[in-house]
C-alpha cells in the first residue's frame, strides 16, 4: 500500500470525531453526514483555525444542508446527458468521464453532492467509456472528473490515459482534481513521472481560499508543473468563504505564485443542499471588478454560470447582464436565451 493510501485511512469521517477536537454538538451534524457523507484529510483538518471559519464551512456538515428544498439534486441534467454510466456528453466535442466516485475531502458545496461518496455513484468502466468515445469522432476533448480521478491508483490512471491515447481523434485530456489543495500527499513523484508520459495533459485544480495555499500544496503543484503539466484553477464563489474582494485577490495572486493559472470563477450551481453557499450574481460581478486593474490580468479568471438543464456555461461580463427583477436573461453557446433564477 502506498503511503498516501495509508494516510487516506486516517481521515475524519464522522462529526463525533470532530467533537473531540472542537467544542461542538455533533448530533445535528451526524444527521447531515448520514445523508451526505463526510471525509476530511488530516492535512485539510489542520487548516481549520476555529469553528465556522472558511475551511470549516467547506468540509464540515451543516444542518442547513437538510433544509434546502428549493434546488435540484442534478440541476445540470448530468444523468440525462449520460449515454453510458459515468460518462457525461453535454457539448458536441467534449465528454466528462467520471473516473472516481470518491474524494479525499467531501466538500459541502459539491456539484455532485447527490452521489459523490455514496454507494449509488459509480465510476465509468474503462472499456465502456472508451468505446463510446472511440465511436464518436467529434469528441476531441475528454475531462477526467469525479469524485476525484487522482484517488485511483497510479496503475488505473495510467490505464485510462493509455486507452484514451489510442483514440486518434482525442486531442485534449484534462484532469479535474482538488487533491493539491486538500490532500497534497497524493501528488507523488511516481504519479508525476507517470503523468509526464501522456502529454499534452492539462490539470485543473480547485483552491477556494488563500489558507489552502500551504507549503505542501505549493510543493505538489511544483511537482506537477515540473513534469510539464499545464495547471489551471477553478474556484467556486462561496458565501462566507471567498465572497470578499480582498480574499479573492489574495487567492488569485497566491495561485500564480505557485504556478497555477486562474481559469474559472464559478457561480454556485443550483444543487440541493448547497443554497446556504449561494451569493447573488451581482456579488460575483463586484468581486471581479475588484480584480480587474488591481492585479495582473493573469490573475483574473472567467466568471461563469453553468446553466441549469445542461445548457452549458456562460460568462458573466460586468454591466452586460439583462435583469428582470431576480431573473437574469443570458444567451448560451447555441444562441438560446436562457432565464436564470438569481437571488433577490
Amino acid at each position: 500500500m502506498e503511503s498516501w493510501e495509508r494516510e487516506l485511512k486516517q481521515c475524519v469521517t464522522s462529526p463525533e470525531e470532530l467533537s473531540g477536537l472542537f467544542r461542538i454538538d455533533h448530533l445535528p451534524l451526524a444527521e447531515v453526514a448520514g445523508r451526505y457523507p463526510m471525509r476530511i484529510t488530516p492535512h485539510y483538518l489542520g487548516l481549520i483555525r476555529e469553528v465556522g471559519d472558511p475551511i470549516w464551512r467547506q468540509c464540515v456538515p451543516d444542518p442547513e444542508e437538510l433544509s434546502d428544498f428549493s434546488q435540484s439534486p442534478d440541476p445540470l441534467d448530468e444523468e440525462r446527458l449520460s449515454p453510458v454510466p459515468g460518462l457525461i456528453h453535454r457539448y458536441p466535442d467534449r465528454v466528462i468521464w467520471i473516473a472516481s466516485a470518491a474524494c479525499a475531502v467531501y466538500c459541502r458545496f459539491c456539484m455532485r453532492k447527490r452521489g459523490v461518496g455514496c454507494s449509488g455513484m459509480k465510476s465509468a468502466p474503462i472499456e465502456e467509456a472508451a468505446s463510446y468515445i472511440e465511436s464518436r469522432p467529434q469528441i476531441r476533448d475528454v475531462v477526467l472528473s469525479g469524485g476525484d480521478p487522482l484517488l485511483n491508483s497510479d496503475d488505473r490512471i495510467d490505464a485510462i490515459l493509455c486507452r484514451l491515447r489510442k483514440i486518434p481523434h482525442v486531442e485534449i485530456i484534462r484532469v479535474g482534481t482538488r487533491v493539491p489543495a486538500t490532500f497534497p500527499q497524493r501528488i507523488t513523484p511516481r504519479l508525476c513521472r507517470m503523468l509526464k508520459g501522456h502529454h499534452p495533459l492539462f490539470l485543473n485544480t480547485h483552491f477556494n481560499h488563500p489558507a489552502e495555499i500551504t507549503p505542501e500544496a505549493a510543493a505538489a503543484c511544483a511537482r506537477l508543473a515540473d513534469a510539464g503539466i499545464q495547471l489551471g484553477n477553478q474556484t467556486v464563489l462561496l458565501k462566507g468563504v471567498n465572497d470578499d474582494p480582498q480574499v479573492m485577490r489574495e487567492l488569485m495572486r497566491g495561485l500564480l505564485a505557485i504556478r497555477v493559472r486562474p481559469y474559472y470563477l464559478h457561480q454556485m450551481d443550483l444543487v440541493k443542499g448547497t443554497a446556504h453557499f449561494r451569493t447573488p450574481v451581482s456579488r460575483g460581478i463586484e468581486v471581479m471588478e475588484a480584480l480587474r486593474g488591481h492585479t495582473s490580468g493573469l490573475a483574473v479568471p472567467h466568471y461563469v454560470i453553468d446553466l441549469p438543464g445542461g445548457k452549458g456555461k456562460v460568462e458573466v461580463p460586468a454591466g452586460q447582464v439583462l435583469r428582470d427583477g431576480s431573473l437574469l436573461h443570458v444567451r448560451n453557446y447555441l444562441g438560446e436565451e436562457i432565464v436564470y433564477q438569481d437571488l433577490a
